[in-house]
């Protein structure tokens, strides 16, 4: 026979639905300064539209927890059930993603209507219903799902409106942002070898590729102090980078040639000097921030250039564990600092924040792991193929979403999201 899941106290219960409201308010306010014609755009595949994000994240609650839990609740509207669908498929065939760009309708409008119903309930289902540890679970899943898209929301218009001639911002910058002639100097941290505790715990959220926890042999190694900077990059184009296959991997190299790759995603050259886009407009270069928008073929390749190597996720995390301090999420460059780009380390080791950090770790389980067997054990089981771990979190990571277990993942060819390079050597 099995037990009914505990319920949860009221305190933790308040905290959930305050929680709840406060990550969905900041959804919406990221899609703030966006119009209804910035928010259809679809500039690849890859990239959805901004009101697809607002629909698909309200969807999630639906879907996974609305629909079976509160009593009497009726689907805002049957048909979004195939648009807003991502990849689940044990839940139907989803609408194409390559077209999400295509549907016209609903309109913003009626998404954002949908966003209310959706609130609504799970405020009605959160406030007066009993919640026991099986929902919270589930709430907590679908805010960190959201949380992922807050961020997949920016890097998407952002390679939207980077298409546009006129390099239009998204924002001006509102953080504190300062400028820096020099990044702080690179330095080598020694991490002795030994067996060492991966993975999350589960003392608390994590998403279930983040474990189970098990013991790593590693032999000793050395990691950056800090991010790659794009001065250190322009080294790397100006000595003939992207025209030496030595230095890429095969599969690498075709992407250069296929692609006519000559410099970063979103770097420009005008008039012999370097810009880069950003979500506020198009900048001058500052030479002393962390190179980004590298895919993996690029990060590997001016880790070869320079005579070393990426990390494996498994030498950043323990590194990462060693080198935290008490304060690292207040002083990380994070999404709520709203600086839109990474800053320059003035000495702290940017292992949370500013970029995601390119490992040469294969995206596979940890030993022992087992997706669910429901469909929310499509969530990332099924993409353990193929792709690399990214670590850290970047500029625009929420703070109460990122942590050091966190196993990002992408193709080696990705870009366009806040990716960089820290670079890891062998004690010999």
């Amino acid at each position: 026979m099995t037990l009914p899941a505990p319920e949860v106290s009221s305190e933790l219960q308040s905290h959930l639905l305050s929680r709840y409201r406060r990550i969905r308010a900041e959804t919406e306010s990221l899609a703030d300064p966006l119009s209804a014609e910035d928010m259809q755009l679809q500039s690849m595949p890859d990239a959805s539209p901004t009101k697809w994000h607002l629909a698909h994240t309200s969807w999630f609650f639906e879907t996974f927890i609305l629909r079976n839990t509160l009593p009497g609740y009726r689907v805002f509207s049957p048909g979004y059930h195939e648009i807003f669908n991502s990849y689940y498929n044990s839940l139907g065939q989803p609408f194409s993603r390559p077209q999400r760009g295509l549907l016209s309708r609903p309109s913003v409008d009626e998404i954002f209507e949908y966003r209310r119903a959706v609130d609504q309930a799970m405020s009605r289902l959160l406030d007066c219903g009993a919640v026991n540890e099986v929902l919270q679970g589930l709430v907590v899943l679908g805010l960190n799902h959201e949380q992922q898209h807050q961020e997949l929301l920016l890097t998407d218009i952002k390679h939207a409106l980077s298409i546009n001639p006129a390099l239009p911002a998204y924002q001006e910058a509102s953080g504190d942002e300062e400028e820096r002639a020099e990044a702080a100097p690179l330095r080598w941290i020694e991490v002795e070898g030994g067996i060492h505790s991966i993975g999350s715990e589960g003392e608390e959220f994590s998403f279930d590729n983040e474990g189970p926890s098990h013991r790593q042999l590693l032999p000793a190694f050395r990691i950056a102090s800090r991010l790659v900077t794009n001065g250190e990059f322009r080294e790397f184009i100006d000595d003939g980078g992207y025209h030496q296959p030595r230095l890429w991997l095969s599969d690498g190299w075709a992407w250069v040639n296929e692609n006519r790759a000559q410099h970063p995603l979103y770097w420009r050259e005008r008039e012999g000097e370097w810009y880069q886009f950003t979500l506020a407009g198009l900048t001058p270069l500052v030479d002393s921030e962390p190179a980004h928008h590298l895919n993996f073929f690029e990060a590997d390749a001016f880790a070869t250039w320079a005579g070393h190597r990426l990390p494996t996720e498994f030498e950043w995390e323990v590194a990462a564990y060693q080198l935290r301090t008490p304060d690292q999420l207040a002083t990380a460059n994070l999404l709520e600092k709203r600086n839109w780009r990474p800053l320059a380390s003035r000495g702290e080791s940017q292992l949370l924040g500013d970029t995601w950090e390119w490992t040469s770790s294969a995206y596979r389980p940890y030993p022992g792991f087992r997706a669910s067997a429901d469909a929310v054990g499509e969530y990332n089981g099924k993409f353990m193929c193929n792709q690399m771990v990214l670590r850290g979190g970047s500029c625009i990571t929420p703070s109460d979403h990122i942590r050091i277990s966190y196993r990002n993942f992408f193709y080696p060819h990705q870009s366009w999201q806040f990716s960089g390079v820290r670079l890891a050597g062998d004690v010999l």
